[in-house]
């Protein structure tokens, strides 16, 4: 069934990432600049999806106001099979920096993804991906800086064979962009909270 399909690929899609100890408990200068060019480029794709949007959907009723989000909505991303971004939370003991940045990452795949797959159907959504593709970038710099043992989930999406017509197309491409949206707000507070956090001493060797 659909249900069963994206739970399986949700659990696959948040999959636990194991903890690395680092070098130092202080983040470098390396990795604070990729995190402060990635803040920027979220905060760019945050500004820039109101006007993809316009651009993309002309279904009426299909705004992004949080108000309009009906049932019937919530319905389609089950019957579209568009999985839910990762869950984000302020690095800790708990969630290490190694499973934030992996979420981030992951999150920002899914999306490239999304997007890569209804540019098929519909144009003006390629800037959105180059930008994703660009924030991609600075996460792996992040990874590489810090020595973060992050696993890179590669999400295969069936969304392609889902969109029958232009109504699903214009569907997706709502649903994506409005979740996008909300990731990206996430995304901003993750990395904010990234940039004052030090790991404990007892992750540093």
């Amino acid at each position: 069934t659909n249900s069963s399909s994206i739970a399986a690929l949700l659990h696959y899609f948040l999959v636990v990432v194991q903890s690395a100890p680092v070098s130092s408990s202080n983040l470098s200068p390396a990795f604070t600049q990729a995190s402060n060019r990635a803040k920027m480029l979220v905060e760019k794709i945050l500004r820039d999806i109101p006007t993809v949007h316009g651009a993309t959907v002309s279904t009426e009723g299909l705004t992004l106001d949080p108000s309009t989000q009906t049932t019937n909505l919530q319905m389609m991303v089950a019957s579209l099979g568009i999985p839910a971004a990762p869950v984000l939370k302020p690095p800790s003991e708990r969630f290490t920096l190694d499973v934030c940045v992996s979420r981030m990452s992951a999150g920002s795949q899914l999306y490239q993804g999304l997007l890569g797959v209804l540019s098929n159907s519909v144009s003006g959504l390629s800037d959105l991906q180059a930008d994703l593709r660009d924030l991609l970038t600075h996460l792996n710099k992040m990874k590489e800086e810090a020595q973060l043992e992050v696993v890179d989930q590669d999400l295969s999406l069936d969304l392609a064979r889902r969109l029958h017509g232009n109504y699903e197309v214009q569907v997706a491409v709502h649903l994506s962009l409005t979740q996008l949206r909300s990731f990206c707000h996430d995304l901003i507070r993750s990395l904010r909270a990234i940039a004052t956090y030090r790991r404990p001493a007892a992750a540093a060797h």
